[in-house]
């Protein structure tokens, strides 16, 4: 039986529950009730296992890392090379057109972008 998740006990027996409908076909109860686990299982970490948004740094950092990018990759973005080693170091912030570029060429999301984070001088 389905029910709300209200506290880690409830969330610990919906994960076994879950876990023990993976294989489930799809189409099939098993199936609609692994969907309904689901949506109230991402509900539930929503609010009690928040992510917090990395700061802008550490998200272009991060997907650098994942496109295998080095900072000569970014002077497109930034204007030049210096540009890209001052705000990479946190000397510099970022301007409004070094987020538009870094949000269209590298599809970093614009929310990561425009958070506040510490100059380091």
């Amino acid at each position: 039986m389905i029910k709300p998740i209200r506290n880690e006990k409830d969330y610990q027996l919906a994960l076994n529950r879950a876990e023990s409908l993976m294989d489930a076909k799809p189409g099939s109860k098993e199936f609609d009730e692994l969907e309904v686990l689901a949506t109230l299982i991402n509900d539930y970490e929503a609010k009690h296992y928040p992510i917090d948004t990395p700061d802008p740094i550490e998200a272009i950092k991060f997907r650098m890392e994942q496109e295998g990018l080095i900072q000569n990759d970014l002077v497109a973005c930034f204007g030049s090379k210096s540009r890209v080693s001052e705000v990479l170091n946190r000397k510099r912030r970022l301007t409004l057109d070094m987020i538009r570029n870094l949000h269209k060429q590298l599809n970093i999301p614009l929310e990561n972008l425009v958070g506040e984070y510490k100059l380091w001088r």
